[in-house]
């Protein structure tokens, strides 16, 4: 947990000079200078980077202390992936679910015109 400690501080201190560093290059590269463009764009990246490290060094950390734990493993159940594998429930009176499911109901479709189209 030490080492994990370092790290994210270490991460975090990257980040704090890269982003000052990006706030430098860009003025310089509104005051004219083309190569800063370069390297504000570098910075940028690097602070992102090192905050994306960080945060992902924040969760395994958290890990590390059991303050939150792995996600429980999913049941070995099969998976469906249409209502076609599904086989057919037999109800009590002998019915299947395909006799006696509602059929969805579709809409009419709406005719254009009305009160309002007449305006």
């Amino acid at each position: 947990m030490l080492l994990l400690s370092l790290a994210i501080t270490l991460c975090v201190v990257a980040w704090g000079y890269l982003v000052y560093a990006a706030i430098d290059f860009g003025s310089e590269a509104r005051g004219g200078e083309s190569q800063a463009w370069a390297f504000l764009g570098l910075a940028c990246l690097g602070a992102a980077a090192c905050l994306f490290t960080g945060m992902i060094l924040v969760g395994r950390l958290l890990r590390a202390a059991g303050i939150v734990s792995d996600p429980a493993p999913l049941a070995d159940e099969p998976t469906i992936t249409s209502y076609v594998d599904l086989p057919p429930r037999i109800s009590p009176g002998g019915l299947t679910d395909e006799d006696t499911a509602q059929l969805p109901t579709i809409p009419a479709p709406r005719h254009q015109g009305g009160k309002r189209a007449a305006r």
